[in-house]
């Protein structure tokens, strides 16, 4: 009796002790707290580091070159009147200042253009992630019924036509041709090495150069590892945990009040298979649950990461709100309400009112800002011609070297 006592008083002793640890933890990293109904620990914020190298897909200069002049290149869409660019423009964050991207000619796309700035870092792509690597990402966005909507041997064959393409394929890969997929690498190449950010304000601060953010955005770095909680979704190096969430984001009224929008929403929910019900009475974004088909996923999205945020306006999956004001408006107020809600009361339970003082939107705002860093500017290049095939017949390796012909010489099977 006398032992199991004995026992009993060390065993609360040690629950106290494993208590007490786990208090001092949560008092010494206090971004670290977990919010109810969020069942992890949070990373904090960190610098980023080279951006990762598919080992099927290493970043060369050559390589960069030509997915420069692929991503500027409207021959990768269905009637080759727009690629990459159009939709992601320099001039706009990398992305579109429209809320609704545009879409293919004759339709119109149904979410909002992210960034491709840091979206090397990334493991999923797309609002619902169903991208899991840029390669994917180029390729579906060429491809997509809304967007470029490219055949594969059509896209291909443009670039077998172009003289310039045939000399630069055959330089990185060593293809007699331009192959499509090879495309949809250099593309990715490019954005992983032209279009990331290791240098910005936000990483210098976490290095240790305390002066590279000015006060009040440190006030509002406090704020976000703090009281306004922004660390529960947007943490890490890339400030978001790439998990998915329903936030009660207002629907865009274009899927009320323009047609185009309307029917390109249905489009979707017929093309990616929902009941007949949902088909009929839903006019919300469903979100992930496109593609798990699980009730618990409707409405919601990818956190969307938050480097270069300053120049991406408008935000949320429809582009909802246009400044960042905005934003820390909306969760100020703890979210929002909207059809998924109501119907399914999946609203994540993470959110809720914040009580922030107006000064405190100030500096968060101020903080978004300089972590921002500076506007990736490039100049545009020139988009590679078409060119008629030269006459080769009868010409030996030797002369068509001479003349830097060889490459048509392969081109045509003489070789």
């Amino acid at each position: 009796m006398k032992v199991e006592k004995t026992m009993t008083s060390q065993a609360t002793r040690l629950t106290l002790l494993l208590a007490l640890l786990a208090w001092a933890v949560v008092a010494m990293f206090p971004a670290n707290v977990m919010a109810a109904g969020d069942p992890d620990e949070d990373p904090p914020l960190a610098a980023l580091g080279p951006v990762p190298e598919p080992p099927d897909n290493r970043i060369t200069p050559e390589k960069v070159e030509l997915g420069l002049l692929l991503y500027f290149d409207p021959k990768l869409s269905g009637d080759a009147s727009l690629g990459c660019a159009d939709c992601h423009k320099p001039s706009e964050g990398w992305a579109t200042n429209e809320p609704i991207c545009r879409g293919y000619p004759g339709t119109v796309h149904w979410r909002n253009c992210q960034t491709v700035v840091n979206s090397g870092y990334l493991g999923k792509l797309f609002w619902q992630g169903n991208a899991k690597s840029l390669e994917s990402q180029a390729k579906t966005a060429a491809t997509g019924g809304v967007s470029g909507n490219g055949e594969r041997d059509v896209m291909e064959q443009r670039l077998r036509q172009t003289p310039e393409y045939l000399k630069r394929f055959r330089e990185v890969y060593g293809t007699e041709r331009p192959i499509l997929n090879d495309a949809w690498n250099a593309i990715a190449t490019f954005e992983r090495a032209m279009l990331s950010q290791t240098d910005t304000p936000l990483d210098r601060y976490l290095k240790g150069d305390k002066a590279a953010l000015s006060e009040q955005a440190i006030a509002g770095l406090e704020l976000f590892n703090g009281k306004a909680n922004c660390i529960e979704c947007h943490n890490g190096a890339m400030l978001s945990d790439e998990k998915y969430y329903n936030m009660g984001v207002p629907r865009p009224f274009e899927w009320e009040e323009t047609g185009l929008n309307t029917i390109t929403f249905r489009f979707e929910l017929y093309a990616k298979g929902v009941y007949e019900e949902y088909y009929q009475e839903f006019k919300d974004d469903l979100g992930l649950y496109f593609t798990t088909k699980r009730k618990s996923d409707m409405g919601k999205f990818r956190t969307p990461p938050l480097r270069y945020v300053a120049f991406t306006a408008p935000y949320m999956h429809a582009g909802q709100f246009f400044t960042l004001e905005e934003v820390i408006d909306f969760y100020d107020e703890g979210g929002g309400e909207n059809e998924m809600n109501d119907r399914f009361g999946n609203k994540t339970p993470i959110l809720k009112p914040l009580n922030l003082s107006d000064e405190e939107k100030e500096a968060l705002v101020a903080f978004l800002e300089e972590l921002s860093g500076d506007e990736i500017e490039i100049p545009l290049p020139p988009v590679p011609p078409y060119g008629v095939m030269p006459d080769v017949a009868g010409l030996t390796q030797a002369d068509a070297k001479r003349a830097g012909l060889e490459m048509y010489l392969i081109q045509s099977g003489q070789e």
